[in-house]
């Protein structure tokens, strides 16, 4: 089945050349920068290029994920934050405009480029550090999608 991108905007962009929270169990959390983007480069298959999870291992099922700025503004209001950022979440696509969990085990299609997605990426205990004591509870079932990119082509903000 596939889901129409109608309604799924693009609020920001982000990669990551390492991991600061994957991988660091029992140890302190990377330092790798943040950056964000005007436009990204999705590889069908591979996942962003100059992302920490391109190439990382084939079908990985989180070659691209996706976080609601909904979702976030939420999470901010309810834990009393204003000086965090959706980047935060180490998700690379911001969206607006669509119920992510609603994507799971579905073909869309965003700017024109196609994705499969996999399952929810779930907060781990490291949300309480990025964002605020409280956010791995708060983010329970809503922390985002993971997705497998089915064709090559690029992501924009602001469209």
């Amino acid at each position: 089945m596939t889901a129409p991108d109608s309604t799924i905007r693009i609020a920001r962009l982000y990669t990551s050349r390492g991991h600061n929270f994957f991988g660091q169990h029992g140890r302190p959390a990377g330092t790798y920068e943040l950056f964000e983007h005007q436009e990204i480069h999705c590889i069908a298959g591979r996942g962003v290029a100059g992302d920490r999870f391109f190439d990382y291992k084939e079908n990985h099922p989180g070659q691209i994920t996706f976080f609601a700025s909904e979702v976030f503004d939420d999470i901010c209001a309810k834990l009393k934050i204003a000086s965090k950022h959706p980047g935060k979440t180490r998700r690379n696509v911001i969206t607006t405009g669509v119920d992510l969990n609603t994507l799971i085990g579905k073909e869309f299609t965003v700017q024109g480029v196609r994705f499969y997605g996999v399952e929810e990426c779930r907060p781990c205990y490291w949300m309480d550090q990025a964002i605020a004591p409280g956010a791995e509870a708060a983010l329970r079932n809503r922390g985002g999608l993971r997705a497998r990119i089915l064709t090559t082509g690029r992501l924009r903000t602001g469209t």
